[in-house]
This record gives structure tokens, C-alpha cells and sequence, in this order.
């Protein structure tokens, strides 16, 4: 008797899962005859018409979501973004109305100029001295005539100043055109410069001994052409070379030497230095300080013999 009491038990458990898989094979079967019983064709749609699941990016699925195209990458060199002061056009803006261009910085019309530079009006004070026969630090010889003047140190600039024509004018309104021929030490302060008595008095009597004045560079007019003069002493094996006549200031000189051009030093007395005697008596190539160059050939080594050429800077 109490083997049989256990073993009911489990009877009772097969036939309530019996009865349980037999209600929901039946529950199937009506889903199914009523969606194939539907009238717009649900049942050909079945799998398909369940959402997709999200599929992450690590997935394995075998149908994973069509990714987004990348924009196209140009095989030129990528375009630097646009600066705020640069107009570029939009993608909607009219062929008939181009953007204005952004503004040009203003080029150096003179890229070899030192501290006095075309164009410019500088402001100092004038004095005056005996300028004898018109020669001085530059070195340039007795002047045809005395409308000379001597330059501050500092814009003296070691010579660079030398034989640059100045336009000086006066606040009563006279003005005179100077040649710098010399060097005025300090006390000569920046801007200043020291006229020739003959000068000066085209400004003011000479009583005035000091008078405050705006002056700037000039390339005048002249039929003269640029001469060429070897300093005493100068040699195959050293020489220094100036240049003399010249309309504009003179920036560089330079020797032919081994197939090219070599760049002399100039000195404080307005002389280009060859301490080896590289090119020296051979071709010469002047650059102006607008950047014109003059080559000249012919010229020997004759020390203080001033030999003229046949060029000439041009005008500005």
C-alpha cells in the first residue's frame, strides 16, 4: 500500500502535461487557419513582418544594416579652410556675383631699400656746415656742385645712404634737392641733416643755424650713366670697388667669380671690399635698391681712375 501512494503521484503529472502540450498544439492550430484565412496575404509575410532587432557592430549576423556613405575624398591637396578676411563663395551664391576679392597687402616697391625708403617722409631738423669742395665720408670726390648734405649715423646706415638724392623742404615752403656725400656724427640725431651753407640758404639764412624740416628720397632725372672707380692700392689680389653716378642707392655690388656672382662687403667709406682679390678686375653686377641689376664688363683694375659705363638705373 505505500508503494502504491507513490507512485500516483507522477501520474497525475504526465497527464496534466499531456493535457498541457495538447490545449496549446490546439491554441496553434486556430492562430494559424486564422492568419491564413486573412485577406490581404498575411500569411507570405509571416518572418518578415516581425520588427529587425538592432544589430550591434560586433555582431556575426549574416544581413547587417547598409552603412552610410563617407563623403568623397578629393585626390588633390585638401583646401585650407577659409580665414575670416578671405570671401569664399557659398554653394548658392550666383555666378554673376563673384565674392570680392580679399585685399592685397601692399608690396615693398623698394624690397632693398635700408632705412630710408622711397615714399616716405621723414622728419628732422636741418643745420648747416662749410662743405669745401663738396667730398666727404662717402668718399665720392669733389662735387660739380655744392647742393650737398651730410647724414645722421644712424641713417647713415654704413655708407648705405651714400649718393641717395633728398628732396629737404621747409615750413615757410622752400625746398631744395641735396646729394649725400657725407656723414654726420652724433650729436646728428636720426632725421637730421647737415646741409652745405649753399643749401641751407635756399631754406633760411644761415643766422637760423637750425630749422625743422621733412625731407624724403628721390630718383631724379639725369643723362649721367654710372662710373666705376678702383681704390688706390687695388690689385689682382685685393682691390675695393665703388661705384659713383648712380640715379638710385646703390644696394649691393657683386663679382663674377667661379661661374657666379659674389657679393662684396661694403664699408663704412663707400667702398665694396675683395680682400682676396676675387673678381677684381672682372665683371661687375650693380643692384639698385628696387632690385634692378646693371652688369658692366671692361672694367680694369686702374686704382683712382674713374671709368664711366653705359648704364644707368631706371627712374621711379
Amino acid at each position: 500500500m505505500v508503494s502504491r501512494s507513490h507512485r500516483r503521484p507522477p501520474r497525475t503529472r504526465r497527464r496534466t502535461a499531456l493535457v498541457s502540450a495538447v490545449a496549446v498544439a490546439a491554441a496553434t492550430l486556430v492562430v494559424s487557419l486564422v492568419v491564413a484565412l486573412r485577406p490581404d496575404g498575411g500569411a507570405d509575410a509571416g518572418p518578415a513582418a516581425v520588427a529587425p532587432v538592432a544589430v550591434s557592430q560586433g555582431s556575426t549576423a549574416s544581413a547587417t544594416p547598409t552603412p552610410k556613405p563617407e563623403p568623397k575624398r578629393s585626390t588633390a591637396s585638401p583646401t585650407p579652410t577659409p580665414t575670416p578676411t578671405t570671401a569664399t563663395p557659398s554653394a548658392r551664391t550666383s555666378p554673376t556675383r563673384a565674392p570680392k576679392p580679399a585685399p592685397r597687402p601692399a608690396s615693398d616697391t623698394a624690397p632693398l631699400a635700408g632705412r630710408i625708403k622711397p615714399g616716405t617722409s621723414y622728419q628732422g631738423v636741418a643745420t648747416h656746415y662749410d662743405a669745401g669742395d663738396g667730398d666727404g665720408a662717402c668718399l665720392f670726390g669733389p662735387s660739380r656742385d655744392l647742393m650737398v648734405a651730410a647724414m645722421n649715423t644712424t641713417d647713415y646706415e654704413t655708407s648705405k645712404a651714400c649718393g641717395a638724392h633728398v628732396l629737404v623742404r621747409a615750413a615757410n615752403g622752400a625746398s631744395v634737392t641735396v646729394r649725400i656725400t657725407n656723414e654726420c656724427p652724433l650729436p646728428c640725431a636720426p632725421g637730421q641733416l647737415d646741409l652745405s651753407k649753399e643749401a641751407f640758404a635756399k631754406l633760411a639764412g644761415l643766422s637760423a643755424g637750425r630749422i625743422p624740416v621733412t625731407w624724403s628720397l628721390l630718383s631724379p632725372s639725369t643723362s649721367d650713366t654710372v662710373s666705376i672707380r678702383y681704390k688706390t692700392g687695388s690689385s689682382r689680389h685685393w682691390c675695393a670697388i665703388q661705384a659713383l653716378g648712380h640715379r638710385n642707392p646703390l644696394a649691393r655690388l657683386e663679382v663674377r667669380a667661379g661661374g657666379g656672382w659674389t657679393r662684396l662687403t661694403r664699408t663704412e667709406y663707400n667702398y665694396f671690399l675683395s680682400p682676396d682679390g676675387t673678381g677684381c678686375g672682372g665683371p661687375l653686377r650693380l643692384t639698385d635698391i628696387y632690385g634692378e641689376q646693371l652688369t658692366v664688363e671692361g672694367v680694369t683694375v686702374r686704382p683712382d681712375a674713374v671709368q664711366a659705363t653705359r648704364v644707368q638705373f631706371a627712374r621711379h
